[in-house]
Formats: structure tokens, C-alpha cells, sequence
């Protein structure tokens, strides 16, 4: 039997849910399709598990050195149980589901578990969109008729040719949610943000960590000065660190290792471990959709939307990693909430990209907003730029952890805010305050005249923008 609705949304992660929600608040009729879980991957195998992974990682690093604080143990060295960390992951997910699933009750809002495929015209309409559920528990599809489709099936992790993930030896990032035990070596391919913060994690649990990049630099994406500040860090750690560096051959395995072949500095080496992590991103998951059945444009697997993420079918939307661009959880958010909005004819503002903080977990954590320096100098002809230490801010210092800077770029010409870029503990936190003055475009001399409160980490922006405004303080 086809049931009717105002809008169903292909996908429950956490672009899709948000969506679903706001659709209901603004009087949708509205249901979600989900294959697996509600939350999607952040809740289940991205965001919120690997941030509970680096929170234990964090505690473990502190006990090492809690000497330097004046608190000492009569136990010894601390230890890790690999199995608690695993229950207290799944302790997090589990109640957020939980909330996620009461949210999603209180807006009235149907759910059904199943693959959803997109139908073309058909005896249930004459435009391709309805969505066809393919149930868990039922012999014949449910048959769902929407006056919108919003897609938000999300991604998965990317496979490199000759190096197929088998869940024992060569992992993807879900597998390493999943680890029984800590190995005591690893060689994480991709030095982009799902590396580095494994690496990082991996580290600070003292397993040997070899990381590949193709790239010159890890975080090639990031501005230069924080890449290669953040490579002194993890080096620090025990990271070893190949970048510009060719994988040649495939995997060799046995029982206690793999073994790859590398190009590096014109020398070809080997490279041993008893794991290794593929992280070289994120592929969009839009095949078996039923996107063949409709007029939608998809490059590389991608599909193309416009700035209000409509398709070229007007009543289909698609939000999320399967669009491409900024593959961030709080993007997919806003995109669906704009995407509803622009259905119900709400007006709303599109989203500015540049004005989207990023943030990377890893110890010292990364964060930025805006343009790189370099991007910046292409554009502009003449910039201001600042860079303050952590060292120079008490709280930084009273916290023990006092490396990193802030970097502020503006145009000398106008004043106006073009990038700031962070390294350093908690600066992932404190990008909010960044984010916000990008999206008010406010100045330097603006955030300097802003009163931070005193002893804080949030003081650097003063101090930074004092310093890009040619009066520093404490420099």
C-alpha cells in the first residue's frame, strides 16, 4: 500500500534527522529512510566514536606526565583496557541515539528501516520520486509518494586500488572502531584529517605509527604554517612521518605483518607493520539509489545541486557528503535546514562556505576558518598578518599545555577578516568565536575591543588582533 507525504528523506544521519525535524517543525508531513541506524555515520562510526577514542587517549597522556602537576601514583604506570574504552564508546552512542530517536518521536515524524531507491514515473506519479523501501522484515516493498525528496545518503570510506579493506589487517577507519586490542604497529595511509587523528590517538597509546602522504605536507588543505608546526608535534610523539611519498606495491601479508613498498626521496623502501589504516577519504554513497531513474546530474559519483540543494529535478534536494565540498557533520545541518526551508518557501540565506569552521582532533587539536595565507595572497594585494603563541596566554600555561599560536589574515585595504587558522589544546572549542566573527564580518580592531575574560584561552583573539592591528599587549 503507498502511503503519501509532504517529504521523505532518503539517509538518517545527521544532515537527514536535522532536516527531518525542521521539515516537521515548519508542518511537513515528513519520513526518513535509514538502511542502518538514526545519526548515521557521525553518531555511529565518525565523530562521536573516534572523539571518545582521542578523550581516552587524552586521560592516558595526562596520567603518563600528572608528575608535572605535582599529582603522583602509588600504583604505577598507568594501563589501557581496550574493552572499557569500547564500553564507555558505546555508552555515548547508545544515549545519543536514544535522544536522537525521542526527537524524532516528538516531531511525529515516520522512520522506516530499509534501503530506499528512487522509482521514475510510475502509476503512483507522474514525476520520478517515489521512493520505493525495500524492508527488512517484509516480502513487498513499501511504496512512499512525496511531494519532495530530500537525499542525505551520506558516504563511506575509500578504497585504494590493490588495497581492499578486509577488516584484519588492512582496515578502514569504521574497522578501527571496532579494534579488539591496541596493535603494536601501524601504517596509516592519507595524512588528511581521518589520519592524523588516528595517528595522534594511535601515538598517544604508544603503538608505533608510520604515516603516508602523498601530498608534500600533511593537512595539505590547512595553511602551511599549521601543517608544518603540526608535523613538529607529531613527530615529537614518535610519528614517523613520509610525505611525498609513493605507495608502488600491493600489500604483502602474513599472520604478524604487512609489508608495502614505498617511493620516497627517489628511494624505494619497505614499510613494515602489524596493521595498516587506508584513510585517503570518502566516497558518496549514491549508487543504487535509483538516481538513473530521474534527470539528476552526478559527476564522479557526486550529485549536483544548487545553492539551495536542489537537483535538476526541482522537487528532489540532496544535502551532505553526497554532494561533495565540505564533508563536515554541522555542514550537512545546515545544508538540509536550508534545503526544507527553500521546499516550504522560507527564504533562506545560503550557506557562506568560507565562513564554516574545520576543526581536526588530534593532539594539539587543529582548527580554522577562512582562507590560508596562500589562498589569501592570490586574491588580495596586500594583507595584515598575525601570529600570537599560546605561550604569551596565562590559562595556556596554567593548563600545562602552552605550544600552538593563532594566525590572522585580513586585507590591509578594508580591514576585513579573511582566515583564521589555530594549533593548539582546546582550539577546536574556541574556532566558534572565529566562525562568528567571520559570519558579522567583524575586524581585528573589533574582536581587540571585544573584552575577553581574564584568565582564559579566548584572550589570544585579543591579542592576536591587536597585534594585525600594529598594537600588541603582551608580544
Amino acid at each position: 500500500m503507498a502511503k503519501e507525504y509532504d517529504l521523505v528523506i532518503v539517509g538518517g544521519g545527521t544532515g537527514g534527522y536535522v532536516a527531518a525535524i525542521r521539515a516537521s517543525q515548519l508542518g511537513l508531513k515528513t519520513a526518513i529512510v535509514e538502511k542502518k541506524k538514526l545519526g548515521g555515520t557521525c553518531l555511529h562510526s565518525g565523530c562521536i566514536p573516534t572523539k571518545t577514542f582521542l578523550k581516552s587517549a587524552e586521560v592516558y597522556r595526562t596520567m603518563k606526565v600528572s608528575h608535572l602537576y605535582g599529582v603522583f601514583s602509588t600504583d604505577g604506570t598507568p594501563t589501557i583496557d581496550l574493552n572499557k574504552i569500547q564500553e564507555r564508546k558505546n555508552i555515548v552512542i547508545d544515549q545519543l541515539h536514544k535522544g536522537v530517536q525521542m526527537l524524532i518521536k516528538k516531531g511525529k515524524i515516520d522512520v522506516y528501516s530499509g534501503i530506499g531507491r528512487i522509482l521514475g514515473p510510475s502509476i503512483f506519479s507522474p514525476l520520478p520520486g517515489t521512493i520505493s523501501v525495500e524492508l527488512e522484515d517484509e516480502v513487498e516493498n513499501e511504496m512512499l509518494i512525496p511531494k519532495f525528496v530530500l537525499l542525505a545518503t551520506g558516504s563511506e570510506p575509500k578504497e585504494i586500488p590493490h588495497f581492499p579493506f578486509d577488516g584484519e589487517k588492512i582496515l578502514s577507519s569504521d574497522d578501527m572502531l571496532h579494534l579488539k586490542e591496541l596493535p603494536k604497529s601501524i601504517i596509516i595511509v592519507g595524512g588528511g584529517v581521518i589520519g592524523i587523528e588516528f595517528a595522534s590517538m594511535l601515538a598517544d597509546f604508544d603503538v608505533e605509527v608510520l604515516l603516508i602522504e602523498a601530498a608534500e605536507r600533511i593537512l595539505p588543505q590547512e595553511d602551511h604554517d599549521i601543517s608544518i608546526d603540526l608535523t613538529k608535534h607529531l613527530k615529537k610523539k614518535g610519528i614517523k612521518i613520509f610525505t611525498s611519498t609513493e605507495v608502488l606495491s600491493y600489500p604483502s601479508m602474513n599472520e604478524n605483518e604487512v609489508v608495502i613498498q614505498v617511493k620516497h626521496a627517489d628511494q624505494e623502501l619497505s614499510i613494515v607493520a602489524e596493521k595498516l589504516l587506508v584513510s585517503v577519504g570518502r566516497k558518496p554513497t549514491t549508487q543504487g539509489i535509483g538516481l538513473e531513474n530521474t534527470d539528476i546530474v552526478v559527476h564522479n559519483g557526486y550529485i549536483e545541486v544548487n545553492e539551495y540543494y536542489q537537483t535538476k529535478e526541482s522537487h528532489i534536494y540532496a544535502i551532505g557528503d553526497c554532494i561533495g565540498g565540505m564533508q563536515l557533520a554541522h555542514v550537512a545541518t545546515k545544508e538540509g535546514i536550508i534545503a526544507v526551508e527553500h521546499m516550504t518557501n522560507k527564504n533562506p540565506q545560503t550557506l557562506n562556505y568560507s565562513h564554516v569552521p574545520k576543526c581536526v582532533y588530534s593532539f594539539p587539536e587543529v582548527a580554522s576558518v577562512g582562507l590560508t595565507e596562500e589562498e589569501a595572497r592570490s586574491k588580495y594585494n596586500e594583507l595584515k598578518v598575525g601570529k600570537f603563541p599560546f605561550k604569551g596566554i596565562g590559562k595556556a600555561l596554567v593548563n600545562g599545555h602552552s605550544d600552538g599560536f593563532i594566525k590572522m589574515i585580513a586585507d590591509a585595504k578594508t580591514n576585513d577578516l579573511l582566515g583564521i587558522h589555530m594549533i593548539g589544546a582546546q582550539v577546536t572549542d574556541l574556532i566558534a568565536e572565529a566562525s562568528l566573527a567571520t559570519t558579522l564580518d567583524a575586524t581585528p580592531d573589533e574582536i581587540a575591543n571585544t573584552t575577553h575574560p581574564h584568565p582564559t584561552l579566548s584572550e589570544i583573539f585579543a591579542e592576536v588582533s591587536l597585534l594585525v592591528e600594529g598594537k600588541p599587549i603582551h608580544f
